[in-house]
């Protein structure tokens, strides 16, 4: 079975012909042009799409919460104007007249490590993904747990931090504003304006920028504090961490030594590992929905 799978995230949007082996063929990628709003998003897409043949079905993979049962966009904020409410589903099969299923893209993510990549010994694990906020997904029994109404696991919106330190901002009580990869860029371009970006920020840690790496060990404490909370709760036998930052195997190990010191010892068998399948991820996961 081929499947034409297509990750849709705020920046780019991927595209390939996918099968139940997890080959990715005829791989694509473009600007997704979010900033214009959902209808260009989509139309976009749909060209995109019908550069291809030979496939039995569409998956996709979509940042914005999603109704996996409709694939209708339930919400997106503002990185995608006007696309909450476009039902997906609906719009791509009256184009090609295959079977669609959509689903957001942390929840792909964590399907496609589940059947693909480093969560494939783990019928249960918790996925994280590091990037503009962080997103999550609760994988138990090889499924998604989506809770009452479809939209679980906002990891990015459990609140590690006091009302005293949010100062009356709402978004200062939040996990990603002090975890995600927009809060380690955002502390390091006011520590060094010279950090533009990533490979710049860790170059100066590794030629001894000592208020650099200072500040990267504040971040890493921030990301552990998270994962605690989020051990003491659900007991996973394994939490995997994706997203660009956490590419970096060196990080992942010095987060998950940070973590251990926060919990209880009788949660400490818990697994971190680094998420294995780089930007396949939510194709591979988008296609496994048509594979279970």
């Amino acid at each position: 079975m081929n499947i034409l799978a297509a990750d849709i995230g705020g920046t780019n949007t991927k595209i390939g012909i996918c099968d139940e082996r997890g080959k990715v063929d005829r791989f694509k990628e473009y600007p997704t042009e979010s900033h214009m709003g959902g209808p260009h998003v989509v139309d976009r897409l749909l060209a995109k799409l019908g550069e291809y043949e030979g496939f039995d079905a569409i998956a996709i993979s979509t940042a914005g919460q999603v109704d996996s049962e409709t694939g209708t966009i339930v919400y997106a904020n503002e990185n995608i104007p006007k696309y909450t409410g476009m039902n997906l589903k609906e719009i791509i099969e009256s184009r090609f007249r295959v079977p669609v299923k959509v689903e957001n893209d942390v929840n792909a993510a964590a399907l496609g490590e589940a059947t693909f990549g480093a969560a494939v010994s783990f019928p249960d694990f918790l996925c994280l993904t590091f990037g503009t906020g962080i997103g999550g997904a609760i994988v138990t029994n090889r499924r998604i747990y989506r809770g009452a109404n479809g939209v679980a696991a906002e990891f990015g919106h459990i609140c590690t931090h006091s009302l005293s330190e949010s100062e009356g901002d709402r978004r200062k009580l939040y996990y990603e504003h002090y975890a995600s990869t927009t809060a380690l860029v955002r502390m390091a371009r006011n520590a060094d304006p010279e950090c533009v970006d990533g490979k710049v920020f860790f170059d100066k840690i590794n030629k001894g920028n000592e208020i650099l790496n200072e500040l990267l060990h504040s971040w890493i404490a921030e990301v552990a504090i998270g994962l605690a909370s989020l051990i003491h709760v659900f007991n996973p036998p394994a939490i995997i961490v994706g997203g660009g930052v956490m590419e970096r195997e060196d990080l992942v190990r010095l987060i998950d030594k940070r973590t251990k010191e926060f919990i209880m010892e009788s949660f400490a068998d818990v697994k971190i590992l680094k998420a294995s399948l780089g930007n396949k991820a939510g194709l591979l996961g988008a296609t496994s929905l048509f594979l279970r």
